[in-house]
């Protein structure tokens, strides 16, 4: 009887060492917002969406819009500088500039380039350079729009580029095999590991990201190769974005907002 009390301990002990806790979201708000698609916030807290091709900024107090179509569809927006935002146009190979208020301040053809590029991947960078994953070299660089000048920092990839994000000192990808990698300014190439299967994801830090599987939220630290389940309260989406310790889930009826701290 003893022996039997003391494996059903050890099996509980178990069992519970096993199961690891998730990471409770906590809501902090909810916002209307009736969009194809939820960008996310920038740094000073207005809140950007795309609808019918159409570029929407909204504060507290007001809303700008804008809108090429001549252009066709917009494939990426970057928000990582409010005063900057870049907006890619892949099918038509340009690039344009917005102020704060979605006024366009510089229209970039990259087609136009001495040595032609065919970007598949564009972000902004620091010092008037935008990151470009350019298709024709399968390479990644660096392009100087004041100078018009474009120079490559890797070799070519072996592997199609799947997803990617990029800041001011780092443009980081995944490619088709689900293998992730960052590049510096200089060119210095780290494999970070193999994602886990996702529909999306989100860099959180250098080697700490969330992802999206089947309308479940995942914390996933490359460094142990952990995937943490995160708790919300919303049970289907279409999106999410992360920034500042506040994930933003955008569903049908809007944006929920919650406080998230992560290991």
């Amino acid at each position: 009887m003893k022996k039997w009390f003391v494996l059903g301990f050890l099996f509980c002990f178990m069992d519970a060492v096993c199961q690891q806790p998730g990471i409770v979201a906590a809501e902090i708000n909810s916002v209307p917002l009736v969009a194809d698609t939820f960008l996310g916030y920038d740094s000073l807290g207005a809140m950007y969406s795309l609808t019918n091709n159409v570029l929407t900024k909204q504060t507290d107090t007001q809303n700008w819009q804008y809108k090429n179509p001549i252009l066709g569809k917009i494939t990426k927006v970057d928000l990582l500088n409010p005063l900057k935002i870049v907006v890619f146009f892949q099918n038509f190979n340009t690039v344009v500039l917005l102020d704060n208020q979605l006024n366009e301040t510089q229209k970039i053809n990259l087609s136009d380039n001495i040595n032609p590029i065919l970007p598949f991947a564009v972000g902004l960078a620091s010092a008037n350079r935008l990151w470009i994953y350019d298709s024709l070299s399968q390479k990644v660089g660096l392009y100087d729009y004041a100078k018009r000048d474009f120079q490559t920092l890797t070799v070519p990839f072996v592997g199609n580029v799947r997803y990617y994000e990029s800041n001011f000192n780092y443009f980081a990808w995944t490619d088709d095999r689900g293998n992730a990698f960052r590049c510096d300014v200089y060119g210095k190439i780290s494999a970070l590991g193999t994602m886990p299967k996702n529909n999306q994801f989100r860099w959180v830090s250098d080697s700490i990201l969330i992802y999206k599987k089947d309308d479940q939220l995942y914390v996933y630290d490359f460094n142990g190769n952990k995937s943490t389940f995160i708790e919300i309260t919303k049970k289907t989406f279409k999106n999410f974005t992360y920034k500042d310790q506040i994930l933003s889930i955008f569903t049908d009826h809007g944006i929920t907002n919650y406080k998230i701290t992560i290991p």
